[in-house]
Order: C-alpha cells, then sequence, then structure tokens
C-alpha cells in the first residue's frame, strides 16, 4: 500500500512538470507496466485530480478541474514560491500585494522547519528597492502565457508610445521580464515579421484562437533580442560605440532596457543604443563615466565633434 502511495505522488508530480505525458514515458519513469499506470491515472481520477487521455498519443495531461488540487513541491521549488511571494508585495503585476500575503500565509502554514529556516535566512538579508512605473494586471499575464503554451493566436487593443492604438493579431512566443516591465515578443500576422509589445499598453480580446505551428524565433537568446528591439531598434537613430572597459563592468552602469553590450575582449566591448535625439545619444554614453569612441551612426560622429568643439570653447 506504501508504494502504492508513493507511485502515485511521483505520477503526479511528472504530470504537474509538463504538458503532455506518453504512457509509455510515464512507464518508463515509473518503472512501472502501461497497464499499471493506467490504473493509477484511475486513482488520481478517484482522488479528483483531472487527468485526461490526450487524442491520437495514447497520452495524458493534468487538466483543469472545479477545484485547485493538491501541488507537490520540492524543498527548492518551496523556497522559491515562497520568495517570489515575498516579492511580489512590490512587484509589477498589479493588484497582487493582497493576493500574495494570502498564498504564502498558506504555504508556510504547510512548510517544514527547515525549509523555513532557509525562507527567513534569505529574508532577513533582502532589501527589496520599490521600482516605479507602469503595473501590468495578472488576468492580463495570464492571457498571454496560455496563450504562449498553448499555440493560440492572441489579438489585442495596442497603445503605442506615441499614444496611437489599433488591433494587432499575433503567433505569441515568449513574455520576457526585464524586473521593471514585461514584454511579449510574437510573431504580427498582419505585419508578417516578429516584434516586441509592451504588456501594460495591451488589452487582451476574447476568445483567443485559432491554434497555429509554432515558428523559429528571431534569435536563441531572446533576453538579448529583446533588449536590442526596445534599446535600440525602435528608434531612429541607432548607435555603435567602443567603450574602453569590459563588458561585465559596463553592465554595471548600462541596464539592458537602455543598451545592449557585446564584447570584444577582456579590456573593451560594443555599446548599441538608439534614440530620436543626438544630444540624448551623446549625453547618454558620455555620462556612464567610460573611455568611448563613437562609430555610427554618421550623423552622431559629427554632433560629437561639434559639441566637443563648443565645450573645448567654453572652458577656454
Amino acid at each position: 500500500m506504501w508504494e502504492t502511495s508513493a507511485r502515485l505522488l511521483r505520477l503526479l508530480s511528472l504530470l504537474q512538470t509538463r504538458r503532455d505525458w506518453s504512457g509509455a514515458e510515464l512507464a518508463e519513469r515509473l518503472d512501472v507496466t502501461p497497464r499499471t499506470v493506467r490504473r493509477d491515472i484511475d486513482r488520481l481520477r478517484d482522488l479528483g485530480y483531472p487527468v485526461l487521455a490526450t487524442a491520437g498519443t495514447a497520452g495524458y495531461r493534468l487538466g483543469v478541474g472545479a477545484d485547485l488540487p493538491p501541488l507537490l513541491l520540492d524543498d527548492d521549488e518551496a523556497v522559491a514560491v515562497a520568495m517570489s511571494l515575498r516579492t511580489a508585495v512590490g512587484g509589477s503585476i498589479t493588484g497582487i500585494e493582497e493576493t500574495s500575503v494570502r498564498a504564502l500565509a498558506k504555504l508556510e502554514q504547510v512548510l517544514p522547519s527547515r525549509l523555513r529556516h532557509r525562507i527567513n535566512a534569505l529574508r532577513s538579508v533582502t532589501v527589496p528597492m520599490a521600482a516605479g512605473g507602469p503595473t501590468v494586471d495578472p488576468g492580463t499575464l495570464t492571457a498571454i502565457a496560455t496563450a504562449c503554451r498553448d499555440s493560440l493566436c492572441l489579438r489585442f487593443d495596442y497603445r503605442t508610445h506615441d499614444g496611437t492604438g489599433g488591433v494587432r493579431t499575433t503567433e505569441p512566443h515568449r513574455l520576457v521580464h526585464t524586473g521593471r516591465r514585461w514584454y511579449l515578443i510574437g510573431w504580427d500576422v498582419d505585419r508578417r515579421d516578429w516584434r516586441t509589445y509592451r504588456v501594460d499598453r495591451l488589452v487582451p480580446r476574447t476568445p483567443t484562437g485559432p491554434r497555429f505551428t509554432p515558428r523559429e524565433p528571431p534569435d536563441p537568446d531572446l533576453s538579448g533580442y529583446t533588449s536590442r528591439a526596445i534599446s535600440t531598434s525602435a528608434y531612429r537613430y541607432q548607435a555603435r560605440f567602443t567603450l574602453q572597459v569590459s563588458a561585465e563592468t559596463a553592465a554595471e552602469r548600462i541596464a539592458p532596457t537602455t543598451g545592449t553590450l557585446e564584447p570584444i575582449d577582456e579590456h573593451s566591448c560594443t555599446l548599441r543604443a538608439g534614440s530620436d535625439s543626438l544630444d540624448e545619444l551623446a549625453i547618454y554614453v558620455t555620462t556612464k563615466g567610460f573611455d568611448f569612441q563613437v562609430h555610427e551612426p554618421p550623423e552622431l560622429v559629427e554632433h560629437i565633434r561639434t559639441l566637443t568643439a563648443r565645450l573645448t570653447r567654453a572652458t577656454d
């Protein structure tokens, strides 16, 4: 009986880690026969877990039920969830503070003492710093994440940086969080190209669909792709500089939302940044405190020469 109960817990844990499992995969992981897997699936259903059979693949999926069933978390997962809930109080998702406190209270009530000690140790040495800027509705994040996971086309009302509104249809790929803002990377169906959208500027339309076949992402490094899209590509002037410091040192002062860094060697790196103003670019790179060379665009090279001459005359 104990062996069967332990196997049921392992089976439930597997179903919670991935969307679809074949019966053969589950049998191999559990070291049992497919027939035993089918019996254990029936036991989980009797306990109220909505385990669905997937059509055509002889597989299984943990579906959506009327109530939230118990979740199985290992030690590291439990600590990660608890710390995430603690930091969510000052996060960038609208209205999540009170909900996070309630969820954290329930979680801590059942945590073993060894995990509570780990969490309290982390909390005691962590000082949160509130970030300004717009927040995102949690329902919007959930709708986008579900569309990404299930490969469902997503239509939404979108407001651009200049306030222009419109309706976009996308094949959503991934959500990217910079620490202050959320971005959606998706294939814009009408523009037939990859686009990056600020999530706080969009309102999803329902229903979602139809399904689509996921495309190859625009770049294996989606973090770097997003950084370039929001810091450089969207602007009139796209500048390239060489900084006389390592990329690691430069990253301490240059956020990925304002510029992208590419190492050249251990003493220098390339900075790419964008702006609609040449003055902004000149001030931006000058005030970082690093020696640099400007390479492009030609207008910026000439503009910095003019500024250099003007500043020299100002000190004569």
